[in-house]
């Protein structure tokens, strides 16, 4: 009842929502300006009320509902603005006054830079409102000179520096430039003394003293480490007090900004983009100094940054060791792992010497980690350095890949975070794991898992990422394994379903449903034990499919409505285009006969979920044109199958679209033009089963049903016929005896019922037509089978030289000299 009650709630308050935004946004010009004059009425009087606290937020709402900034009056602006900029004023007000000035226009840049406050909490309001409409470092500059004079100050409050160092990472992050090679290196010293030398007490904490006397300060107690012992060394973010001082809050703040610092500017104090590679001998001297020298006080700033950085990075790695006492200092340690290898990576990416000092750091963490799926995401950072420096200092990272490709998506192919981040790892370095890792290719079948169990957020991410996981020796399979996502969907479900309730718990199961439960009875029946091992292997090279797929199918079809499974069908036909245009520019002859085959094939082998089946396809009819089109021989090397599949009536009716397609192709790539091979006799026999399709279901009978079949498939029947015939003109009797039965049938009460006037016309009139233009062979052969050399732009786009255009042209000058047209 509870839940229910919850779910409608959450419905309610979501549809509320909904109409708040939509009116917001169709508020009227005029609406609005007299809403604002209302505001600014409410801004000028003494004491602020709740009904002006709502007239904001609803303002805020109005100019953050829409794409455009909304234009505001400048009396209303600059009362905003002076309560933003004033220290007096309450910080709901200043919250909401930034929102709005943010989201609305004319710019507000010039008028808040004029008189910058002091007051720390101003300050970053005011800031946040010009970095978010600052249109180049000018508009930015003295918000620029502000901050590195409140660093190099001791302001009375002690806040502002605190406050400051966001903003300046956020500013050159965006203008890197905007910072002189002297401001670098004054920033970098003040980063490497807040990140090094802070306090080692706890701040001061004040005492009520008891009841009879006041308060009191306590004496600083010692800083602990999270497993409670007394900290020994010096202040990291992993170092637990009640209270923090301020050059204790600055190495905070250092520590999450330094990353992007060293990112943005390199060793000479410039950007990355500006400057000039420093030769290796240099930074070996470099790195030298920074290692023996008994002061590092002698390397230039931004060599010193880089020291201090690297061993405080050493320092929370080894602290991440310490056994936590409580689960938020656990997930703490978690993050301080990520960025310190992250940051770890950055500086031997920029000083190669450092690589042999950080290797045996990286190294026992990883002999630390790598089996504890918890630290799954601390994973992919150090195969990130691996990746990029395992070569400089001679280290084997094979079974750092293996075991990030094997393990991690199997078994947590579920968790939304680990999965983003393991395919952005993948998109970031795709180009040199297939150069490196020979392990990345053959794991597409646990990669895929990822977007098995998370499909509705990584569509964009495996769009992109598809194509570096295509080798020609495994393409079939990932084919394969592509069209298969919906049954692996519903494998894991079943997986991790089956790890959480014993078997022998069968009210559990059937708490489940019914379907459900008889899903997992199948999944722990060995007998089936095999197909699953299949669905869910971790790894390339068992074979390209299985022979009782269509079992499987079976075995899942009441996981067919599982909303996992279902969002899984809907990302499947993305992938087969996104599969299609790659691997048909550099597939071979033997690729393209295997890819044919698989359409074929897979065609009536599909999971049955709503729309999946046509869906898939639509895919398949498409890329069979663009795979005859690229290789026409492929229909006659390819022949007894496309002819057993063309020839059975009963492909027609379970998926029309793509038999449409197949006869399309047959009739117009199965000549001697495009292939010496192609005989009388092949063309006969594809004659004779078309014909023959044809002929079975345009049968009139009087207790004949209506078609279930488009009229289209009719048309297309007619004219590849009629192809066929003209390049073995004996059968052209034949043909014309078959086309001349097409009134009939198009004017026979079960097709009257079922088509329109227009599609039994056209029907009729395409028969005509062809009987025609059959009446001069060699025409027909030009007009129905133009050479492969002519498919000139003309040909194809212009009107007065299209196929039907002259068909009906030929059918004219017949029909003008003789009466004998088909009855």
């Amino acid at each position: 009842m509870l839940v229910l009650f919850i779910a409608l709630f959450s419905k309610m308050y979501a549809a509320a929502t909904e109409s708040l935004i939509k009116q917001a946004r169709e508020i009227k010009e005029e609406e609005l300006q007299r809403f604002c004059g209302r505001i600014f009425k409410l801004l000028h009087t003494k004491d602020v009320s709740g009904d002006t606290v709502d007239s904001l937020q609803r303002l805020n709402l109005i100019v953050s509902a829409t794409k455009y900034a909304r234009e505001l009056p400048s009396d209303l602006v600059m009362k905003l603005q002076t309560l933003l900029r004033s220290s007096s004023c309450p910080e709901q007000l200043q919250v909401l006054t930034s929102s709005i000035i943010r989201e609305s226009f004319p710019s507000s840049v010039h008028s808040l830079c004029s008189d910058l406050s002091h007051d720390s909490r101003t300050f970053s309001h005011v800031a946040s409102v010009v970095l978010a409409q600052a249109g180049n470092k000018e508009d930015v500059m003295p918000l620029c000179h502000h901050l590195l004079k409140s660093l190099e100050s001791r302001l009375s409050d002690g806040q502002i520096s605190r406050h400051a160092l966001p903003i300046l990472s956020k500013m050159s992050t965006v203008y890197p430039e905007i910072l002189t090679d002297d401001q670098v290196n004054l920033v970098s010293r003040k980063l490497v003394d807040w990140l090094r030398y802070a306090s080692m007490q706890q701040g001061a904490s004040m005492s009520s003293g008891g009841f009879f006397s006041g308060p009191r300060t306590r004496q600083p107690a010692p800083l602990t480490e999270v497993d409670g012992v007394v900290t020994g060394d010096f202040f990291t973010v992993l170092c637990l007090g009640q209270s923090y001082t301020e050059d204790q809050w600055m190495n905070m703040y250092t520590f999450s900004m330094i990353k992007s610092w060293l990112l943005t500017y390199d060793t000479d104090g410039t950007t990355n983009t500006e400057s000039d590679d420093r030769s290796e001998v240099d930074s070996s001297v470099m790195s030298m100094v920074s290692a023996t020298s008994s002061s590092s006080r002698l390397l230039p700033p931004k060599e010193r940054l880089r020291e201090k950085a690297f061993e405080y990075c050493q320092r929370l790695i080894e602290q991440s060791d310490r056994k936590a006492l409580k689960k938020t200092d656990t997930e703490l340690q978690k993050a301080c792992i990520v960025e310190s290898v992250s940051i770890m990576d950055i500086i031997c990416g920029e000083d190669p010497s450092y690589v042999y000092r950080a290797f045996p750091c990286i190294k026992a963490l990883y002999g630390r980690l790598n089996g504890d799926l918890a630290y799954a995401r601390a994973l992919l950072p150090i195969a990130q350095f691996y990746l990029n420096h395992s070569e400089i200092a001679a280290v084997d990272s094979e079974a750092v890949f293996c075991q990030l490709f094997s393990h991690c998506p199997a078994e947590q192919f579920n968790e939304p975070m680990l999965a983003f981040e393991f395919v952005q790892f993948c998109l970031l370095n795709a180009s040199v794991l297939q150069d490196r890792v020979a392990n990345y290719r053959q794991s597409f079948p646990n990669i895929l898992k990822f977007l098995a169990g998370n499909s509705s957020g990584l569509i964009a991410e495996f769009v992109e990422l598809l194509p570096s996981l295509i080798a020609s020796d495994t393409a079939i399979e990932l084919l394969h394994t592509i069209l298969d996502l919906p049954c692996l969907a519903a494998a894991l479900d079943l997986q991790q379903r089956s790890a959480c309730y014993q078997a022998s718990d069968r009210s559990a199961w059937d708490q489940q449903g019914a379907k459900v439960a008889a899903c997992l009875d199948a999944f722990r029946q060995p007998s089936y034990r095999g197909l699953f091992l299949y669905i869910l292997r971790p790894e390339a090279g068992t074979g390209d499919t299985i022979d009782r797929l269509k079992m499987l199918h079976e075995i899942l079809a009441d996981m067919a409505e599982s909303p996992r499974v279902v969002q899984c069908a809907q990302v499947v036909p993305v992938l087969l285009h996104v599969y299609f245009n790659t691997v048909t520019q550099k597939a071979d002859e033997k690729m393209m006969n295997q890819l044919l085959l698989v359409l074929l094939e897979r065609s009536s082998l599909l999971y049955n979920i709503k729309t999946f089946n046509v869906e898939v396809q639509k895919v398949f009819s498409t890329h069979l044109q663009a795979l005859c089109k690229l290789h026409p021989p492929l229909i006659v090397d390819q022949s007894r199958e496309i002819l057993e599949f063309a020839s059975s009536p009963a492909n027609i009716y379970s998926k029309e679209d793509f038999y449409t397609h197949v006869v399309w192709v047959i009739g117009e790539y199965l000549s001697v033009s495009y292939d010496p091979r192609c005989t009388v006799e092949l063309i006969t026999s594809f004659f004779e089963s078309l014909e023959a399709v044809l002929f079975e279901i345009t049968q009139v009978r009087q207790s004949a049903s209506p078609p279930s079949f488009s009229p289209r498939l009719i048309t297309v029947l007619m004219t590849t016929l009629a192809k066929l015939a003209t390049r073995s003109q004996d059968l052209i009797p034949r043909v014309s005896l078959c086309l001349s039965k097409m009134r009939t049938f198009a004017r026979s009460a079960p097709v009257m019922t079922c088509y329109s006037e227009e599609d039994t016309e056209e029907i009729i009139t395409r028969a005509h037509e062809l009987i025609n233009l059959l009446k001069l062979p060699n025409v027909a052969q030009f007009v129905l089978a133009p050479s492969a050399g002519g498919d000139g732009p003309r040909w194809h786009r212009d009107t007065n030289a299209s196929l039907p255009q002259g068909m009906r042209a030929v059918s004219g000058l017949l029909h003008r000299h003789s009466s004998s047209l088909p009855t």
